[in-house]
């Protein structure tokens, strides 16, 4: 199909921003519709979508307990947010696996690096509550934990760093240029499409950039105060590559077995061939990039203009062939430099 591909729904994702969007309105009666889509990086039609799913929701299904939210089409109006008031709520009543995973988890997010002090011993105030609450129920939770993978520690360090309002030390890895640069950013949000990703300020190019968090290989921050320069946040609802107008034109043909990148790639157009394929149009600041998906579509695709991009890819793989003869040449259990000596 012909056009951009519609971004995939992730049901945490939206649960996490159905979440805040809930304390958000409850702040802002009578939320214009397109100052909150833009406040969520979202379209005005998910906005409406989550709408209509709030109103189901609530602390119990009885009269007066759901959300009464709706919408006249220009704002947001809620009728009882004493719903979710504290006279409101009933006693927490938690099953012994309910609180045995509430306390695994809230331990592991308190060794998290980067973790305000303040939020940590808050967390573990709360974390205490539970375990005298829950009883013998809780002993099960001292003998399992959980360790988070790095993104959970620059995801720490990031947020803090928003909220601190302070600049960041990053070594990020790039897979378009395959090197690992230094810089320091000024960040500006946190968002999730897929992956999480920082915006912000790029000092090294002057610049907005937006980073993925499993790309950075170390991160420090820094005591210089973050001053991202006053720029309008971006509408991310149609994902978070959105080529612009002005970006050079590159032309891929596709086999059956890579009608995959009309899904994954933002195009102008995606014509059907005779063999199955696709020939798919598109846009991209940086066309150089695009070679890594050449030599990854292999049979099942290749790049038709620029020619010099073309021209480049073909070199591409076939420098990585003769680097993989290369390899089938050597004399197993041999080290490379002595038979590099030898030839």
């Amino acid at each position: 199909m012909a056009g951009k591909p519609v971004r995939p729904v992730n049901a945490i994702d939206q649960t996490r921003r159905m979440l805040s969007l809930v304390t958000y309105l409850k702040e802002r009666p009578g939320a214009r519709i397109e100052d909150v889509a833009r406040a969520f990086g979202i379209s005005e039609e998910e906005l409406v979508s989550d709408l209509d799913v709030l109103p189901m929701c609530g602390t119990s299904f009885r009269g007066g307990d759901l959300l009464d939210i709706d919408t006249d089409g220009e704002r947001i109006w809620w009728h009882n947010p004493a719903a979710l008031g504290a006279e409101a709520a009933e006693p927490l009543r938690l099953a012994a696996d309910e609180a045995t995973a509430l306390l695994v988890a809230a331990r592991a997010v308190a060794t998290l690096p980067g973790l305000r002090e303040s939020d940590r011993q808050a967390l573990l105030r709360a974390t205490a509550k539970v375990e005298t609450a829950a009883g013998e129920a809780a002993g099960a939770s001292s003998r399992l934990s959980v360790t988070f993978e790095s993104e959970g520690g620059v995801f720490a360090d990031v947020d803090r760093a928003i909220s601190e309002r302070r600049r960041l030390w990053i070594r990020y890895y790039s897979p378009a240029r395959d090197e690992v640069t230094e810089r320091e950013i000024d960040p500006i949000r946190l968002v999730s499409v897929g992956h999480t990703y920082v915006e912000a300020w790029c000092r090294r190019s002057e610049a907005r950039r937006t980073f993925r968090l499993d790309r950075v290989a170390e991160i420090k921050i820094l005591d210089e105060p973050s001053a991202p320069p006053e720029i309008e946040l971006r509408d991310l609802s149609e994902g978070l590559v959105q080529p612009a107008a002005e970006d050079p034109e590159v032309v891929v043909e596709v086999g059956p077995g890579g009608r995959w990148v009309a899904e994954y790639y933002p195009h102008d157009s995606a014509e059907e061939l005779p063999d199955g394929g696709l020939r798919i149009t598109l846009r991209t600041p940086d066309p150089a990039s695009l070679r890594r998906l050449a030599l990854r579509l292999g049979r099942d695709g290749r790049i038709v203009a620029p020619a010099e991009l073309a021209d480049s890819a073909r070199r591409a793989a076939r420098d990585a062939l003769a680097a993989y003869a290369g390899l089938a040449d050597r004399v197993p259990g041999e080290p490379f430099g002595r038979q590099e000596q030898e030839r």
